[in-house]
């Protein structure tokens, strides 16, 4: 039995819109994106569902999580086909997602069942202790790179602790990244008005935040976009948590084996077509291996194919639409310009961009119209580029890993990790990952970033506890206090 029905998707006010297949253009169903006023409505009936939700026993709610788990494994053809024709994934990404999916699900059960708070010593007579309690109405709003697993791993947290969702989708993956969670909850028995999906632009992502009784806002996007939404947030007085961009380091080390660290190198760049928030924009390599590095990863690049990923086995799909192509490509021309030599790729066909190697990518360029570090060294692209530039020291490694506003994660490769462990200590970032490349996750694990890649660890494992619920601090008295007056 198919888990999706089209019919569903059509019920809001914003405008008719289309789920596009990146890599043809073929329109595949049509939906509606929602406005402001149905917002409001969303709210304003989650906000009722919600105060039955979280006096359910803890058990109920988390059978209602496993079931979605299990079903996200039951449907995961149908979901895969979209995770491969709408977000331009790759089948072994499109796997991950669903896979991880899954296991947020049964990672956020697992919250129903947890302590609630703490009993507290305290000077009176009296018991004093903490509780938890949910947040009430939480605002999920997700981008289109990862589109599944960017919305469970709030979706599915939230609901568990006992609040209620709405869920904003990138509209360039509302399907994928929304109405797959709406479908399945329901398939799993969540009661009505809990969870709502409203794909849709700026202006339904301000009426989410604004909205009084959206008490949490969960964002993943841009830093940009993030800052408008805490700014915005903070104005109401709510919490934002906010996973933002990145433009992470893989540091590679004088005594790593190349042979070893190749296959992590290229995927921390070239991963989803490196549109990841936690891609490795910035390779960094000794002078003495530099060189070689360069043309092994070059090759690594040359290697790989490009193409439409539903009708073939590639290992890069196509890039989410035009805009984002013509940046990508933008920022490769203009690093160009300043010096950098383009080892591999730099080159496109429709959506379909080659992964591309930069040497000499960092502030050392000194060609026509330089200005210091290259653009795609300095910025974050979000695109399948490997700007790669050499150190002489590993106190200019560390000052090099260092000068990026982002401190998302960080990748280091050597056969010495408790080297590693002390030049890491030296280096700020949310994630670390000692032989292995940056692009990691696991739902027990809690994941965010720091200074412009975000709040820090809001996302996974307890954190979540910390992310959509409250604690209240009660003390309870046999008898009435009594005071001077």
């Amino acid at each position: 039995m198919a888990l999706l029905d089209p019919k569903d998707w059509c019920a809001l006010r914003g405008g008719p819109a289309a789920a596009l297949e990146p890599a043809t253009g073929e329109a595949l169903a049509e939906l509606t994106l929602a406005a402001p006023a149905d917002v409001a409505d969303a709210a304003v009936a989650a906000a009722a569902a919600q105060r039955d939700w979280a006096r359910r026993p803890y058990a109920e709610r988390a059978a209602v999580l496993r079931r979605a788990g299990d079903l996200v494994h039951r449907h995961a053809g149908e979901i895969g086909e979209w995770l491969v024709r709408e977000a331009g994934s790759v089948r072994g990404k499109a796997e991950f997602e669903i896979r991880t999916a899954a296991e947020e699900c049964y990672e956020a059960a697992a919250l129903a069942h947890r302590p609630l708070g703490q009993v507290l010593p305290s000077g009176a007579p009296r018991l004093s202790y903490t509780t938890r309690v949910p947040a009430g109405v939480v605002a999920v709003i997700t981008p289109f790179n990862v589109p599944l697993v960017l919305a469970v791993r709030s979706v599915a947290p939230a609901l568990a602790l006992g609040n209620a969702v709405l869920l904003k989708p990138d509209p360039r993956t509302a399907v994928c990244g929304g109405h797959v969670l709406a479908a399945v909850f329901a398939e799993a028995g969540l009661p009505a008005g809990l969870l709502h999906v409203l794909p849709g632009g700026a202006d339904a992502g301000r009426a989410l935040v604004e909205d009084p009784r959206v008490r949490v806002v969960s964002f993943t996007g841009s830093t940009a976009a993030g800052r408008s939404v805490g700014a915005l947030a903070a104005r109401h007085l709510k919490r934002a948590h906010l996973e933002l961009g990145g433009n992470s380091a893989f540091l590679v080390l004088p005594d790593a084996d190349l042979d070893a660290a190749m296959s992590s190198a290229a995927w921390a760049s070239f991963f989803h077509q490196g549109q990841v928030c936690m891609t490795a924009g910035r390779h960094l390599v000794p002078a003495s291996l530099y060189d070689e590095y360069v043309a092994r990863l070059a090759a690594k690049a040359d290697a790989l194919t490009v193409g439409d990923p539903f009708r073939a086995q590639v290992h890069l799909g196509p890039v989410i639409d035009r805009g984002q192509l013509g940046r990508i490509d933008a920022l490769v021309r203009e690093s160009a310009a300043a010096g950098v030599r383009i080892a591999a790729g730099g080159t496109h066909e429709e959506l379909f961009y080659r992964p591309t190697v930069l040497a000499d990518a960092g502030p050392d360029a000194t060609g026509p119209g330089s200005v210091g570090a290259s653009p795609a060294y300095r910025e974050e692209v979000f695109g399948p580029v490997a700007p790669v530039r050499a150190f002489r020291t590993l106190d200019e490694a560390v000052a090099l890993a260092n000068e990026s506003s982002y401190g998302l994660a960080l990748g280091i490769v050597t056969r010495d990790a408790a080297r590693a462990l002390e030049l890491a200590d030296r280096i700020p970032t949310g994630l670390l990952h000692i032989n292995d490349q940056t692009v990691n996750d696991e739902p027990v694990a809690a994941f965010g970033g720091l200074a412009d890649s975000g709040t820090g660890s809001r996302f996974g494992g307890e954190a979540n506890l910390d992310a959509f619920t409250e604690t209240r601090w009660t003390t309870v008295r046999a008898t009435p206090a009594a005071y001077p007056f």
